[in-house]
């Protein structure tokens, strides 16, 4: 969803990077994660007017729902 691949990623998770540097950071973020829709802890990940919180859940809610098994089909709703 972002674009770091493991090597990138490493520096990123062995610092103190905070979530809003993460995301600005991100070598790609995937056009296809504004279709993820739904409900992260009661709140509609579509209906967050912050970037970086939106950001925040977009990555929540995939999380959330591959552990679940969805296939990403069924996760990126059109």
């Amino acid at each position: 969803m972002t674009g770091y691949t493991r090597k990138s990623w490493k520096p990123k998770s062995t610092n103190e990077t905070d979530f809003e540097t993460f995301f600005a950071e991100a070598p790609s973020l995937n056009p296809s994660r504004a279709l993820i829709k739904g409900t992260v802890c009661g709140v509609r990940v579509e209906d967050i007017e912050e970037p970086t919180m939106r950001e925040i859940r977009y990555l929540d809610k995939l999380i959330d729902e591959l552990a679940k098994g969805k296939a990403m089909e069924k996760i990126l709703r059109k």
